[in-house]
């Protein structure tokens, strides 16, 4: 005996066309536009005379940090490699694995006495004192006309 097959309606098959159409919606996006890369919290003050600069860098090492500046550029980079080693009795390999892991920032801070600038890394927070400079001010003077 013949069984009962349920008969599509027309609606039912133009939304199944466009649900096949959106597969191919996704070739039209950015890829991966929910990716985010690696980065690290930082808070700039400006304290009046000096500009304060605090960066969350949690289990990282004073050595994995580098700080430079340059151009009026404050840079903030890391660098992080861990090698995992496992053997068994004889030596051989059992796990090994190795991570690496680097990012950095830069900020534009402008009026900055380089050869004051001091920073401090404690419980995983670097904090940068970026002093202004002091601005000297040339007296003025008259300038006379000559004919």
């Amino acid at each position: 005996m013949f069984g009962l097959v349920p008969f599509a309606s027309r609606h039912d098959l133009a939304k199944e066309e466009n649900d096949f159409d959106r597969l191919f919606d996704v070739f039209d996006e950015p890829f991966l536009t929910n990716f985010k890369a690696p980065d690290f919290k930082v808070d700039v003050k400006d304290n009046g005379t000096s500009y304060e600069l605090t960066a969350e860098l949690p289990g990282l090492k004073k050595e994995d940090i580098s700080l430079t500046y340059e151009d009026h550029y404050l840079t903030i980079a890391t660098k992080k490699s861990e090698d995992n080693d496992e053997k068994d009795e004889k030596g051989n390999y059992v796990r090994r694995e190795r991570r690496s892991s680097s990012m950095s920032r830069s900020f534009y801070i402008d009026n900055v006495d380089e050869a004051k600038v001091t920073a401090d890394y404690k419980d995983g927070v670097l904090t940068v004192c970026l002093p202004k400079q002091t601005e000297k001010t040339e007296p003025s003077h008259t300038i006379a006309i000559t004919d």
